[in-house]
């Protein structure tokens, strides 16, 4: 019955061509996608989260009750305790339990690689035995963001607790929506081996506000991760200063740089895997093979009536997909840097060849057995990723963000009489006369030190 819904639908992706006059008009609106939110949605986060900061778990049980139809006599019975998140694990079927662990463990791992690599305190002493440095500790409380209600997203309770946890973070919050007071196991299952700490059975702006000001049940967090809707994404943007944030995440990119080697359904399933998140998702094509941009465009046609969320694909493909044919692999790597993507794949028989001129995009796949979808499982990096453009200075999540990083500074007696020449001269110029002074008091010996 799924495919006689689907059978009338069709994905047509802009096809454009970079030797064409109006390539760039064609390409600049194609990319196009404005990230300002309606009006309306950010009244309405901006009196949730007032309303939130004054009345605390009052307010989070009024709109719990409202969005999510979910009754409770109060905020400590929405709390998932360790043993429910542990029963969870226990009773999940024997695949799933060893898929969630198998997952785990590789995300992990490359955490706890990442840790070592750029998460470390340093110090050394320079000629004049003065100590400089830095201390990296990790933030005492995180609240992490897992999306609820039409799917459930095990993978992104991995992606962001792990790296939390390797990172040190003292406590982990989570908050999920559970509309109707139906609790995934498999996001259960997850926290527990993510080792979450506490886990609240909560959603949307209001739950974003809980983290973010505390209330006399949920306690208040350093930093928000993880991901949303509309209106958390709003509320994140409101609540940041008095907490940290990951990111402002747009919808979902994928692009594809392909040289022809790959089989093309191969191809079309990876373009599909991106947009059947959502009719905004983004998929690209770049191609100097016109012959496989039509093979990969026939396979589109092909596959799409088998596909599930076959509507969706077929709006996102649509309205904001594109085949591109580009003059050589080397031009496509060059509008890939334009446009910056979340996900990019190399799909060539040389990715090594092209990785080096490739530099901005969230994370890049290797290959043509490196789908997009590994990564966002089990591969190991993290998939929680810049989009939007944001790549060009922006970095996926990692143990770093749940860090932060004080510098250390002992300047020594002898370092002293150096540097404080070096501040006064500077301190007078600044017009900052206590600033100099407080630099020369430390070149001056008294009768008792000499």
């Amino acid at each position: 019955m799924r495919h006689l819904f689907t059978m009338n639908l069709v994905a047509v992706p802009a096809r454009l061509s970079s030797a064409s006059a109006s390539f760039e008009a064609d390409f600049a609106a194609r990319l196009h996608w404005s990230a300002d939110q309606d009006a309306a949605i950010e009244q309405r986060v901006a009196d949730i989260l007032a309303d939130v900061r004054a009345r605390g778990d009052a307010a989070l049980l009024d709109y719990t009750a409202r969005f999510d139809g979910l009754n409770a006599p109060s905020v400590a019975a929405l709390e998932l305790t360790q043993a429910e998140l542990k029963a969870a694990f226990d009773a999940l079927p024997t695949l799933q339990r060893d898929a969630l662990q198998a997952a785990a463990a590789r995300v992990r791992s490359y955490h706890e690689a990442q840790k070592k690599a750029c998460g470390e305190s340093w110090s050394y002493r320079d000629a004049d035995g003065s100590l400089l440095g830095q201390k990296v500790t990790p933030l005492d409380h995180v609240g992490i963001y897992v999306p609820g209600g039409k799917a459930a997203y095990p993978s992104s309770v991995l992606m962001n607790a792990i790296p939390a946890h390797v990172a040190g973070v003292g406590e982990i919050i989570m908050v999920v929506p559970t509309p109707g007071g139906e609790k995934n196991p498999l996001v259960l299952a997850a926290a527990y081996v993510a080792g979450v700490t506490r886990a609240f059975t909560l959603g949307g702006a209001q739950a974003v506000a809980a983290l973010a000001y505390g209330t006399q049940t949920v306690p208040k967090v350093d930093k928000i991760t993880g991901p949303g809707n509309a209106y958390v994404a709003s509320a994140k943007k409101h609540v940041f200063g008095t907490v940290g944030i990951d990111m402002i995440a747009g919808p979902s990119e994928i692009l594809v740089l392909a040289d022809g080697s790959t089989p093309p359904d191969w191809v079309a399933m990876d373009l599909f895997s991106q947009a059947e998140h959502d009719e905004l998702a983004q998929a690209i094509l770049l191609s100097p093979d016109a012959a496989y941009i039509d093979a990969v465009q026939r396979e589109i046609d092909r596959l799409l009536p088998t596909m599930p969320r076959a509507e969706i694909i077929a709006k996102s493909l649509t309205g904001r997909g594109a085949l591109i044919l580009t003059r050589s692999m080397e031009e496509a790597c060059e509008l890939s840097n334009r446009i910056a993507p979340e996900h990019l794949e190399i799909s060539s028989r040389e990715p090594h060849r092209w990785e080096p001129l490739l530099k901005h995009a969230g994370a890049i796949f290797l290959g043509a057995y490196t789908s997009e979808s590994l990564g966002d499982y089990c591969a190991g990096p993290n998939h929680v990723l810049p989009t939007s453009g944001t790549a060009r200075f922006s970095s996926p999540l990692g143990v770093y963000d749940f860090q932060k990083r004080s510098s250390l500074i002992e300047v020594s007696e002898a370092g002293a009489q150096k540097l404080g020449g070096v501040a006064a001269e500077l301190a007078y110029g600044e017009g900052l006369q206590a600033h100099a002074q407080a630099a020369e008091m430390r070149m001056k010996r008294r009768d008792s030190d000499s």
